[in-house]
């Protein structure tokens, strides 16, 4: 059996980055900042999110930096050759399924969207 489920709840750091394909794909790149309890205390963790399709345009129209969302989808790796030294290199990716917008009630744009019908509650 293999698993592959990655579940994060954090902030946005950075407005959504939206590309259009000639083909009708839409794909949206996120940074998320993600607080982790340790014994000093709290320290932010990074991940990088990629996201396609309705998901994608969802984020587009809802998503702004510093807002708090909620994503589940599987971790991936992307590869490239470093054209200075031809080394390989690789950097962790987040490929979101499921996203889900978060806030509190003084948040006007926290409404609940899930741009997923099957929601992870």
């Amino acid at each position: 059996m293999n698993i592959n489920v990655v579940t994060l709840i954090g902030r946005v750091g950075n407005d959504p980055d939206i590309k259009y394909f000639e083909s009708g794909s839409v794909k949206c790149k996120l940074t998320l900042a993600v607080n982790r309890r340790t014994r000093e205390g709290e320290q932010t963790d990074w991940f990088n999110l990629e996201l396609w399709g309705k998901t994608a345009q969802v984020a587009g129209d809802y998503v702004r930096k510093g807002k708090q969302i909620a994503v589940k989808g599987s971790l991936k790796f992307d590869t490239w050759s470093d054209r200075a030294t031809g080394a390989n290199r690789s950097t962790p990716v987040i490929l979101v399924e499921q996203l889900e917008l978060l806030g509190s009630k003084r948040d006007p744009e926290a409404d609940m969207l899930d741009s997923n019908p099957d929601s992870f509650q």
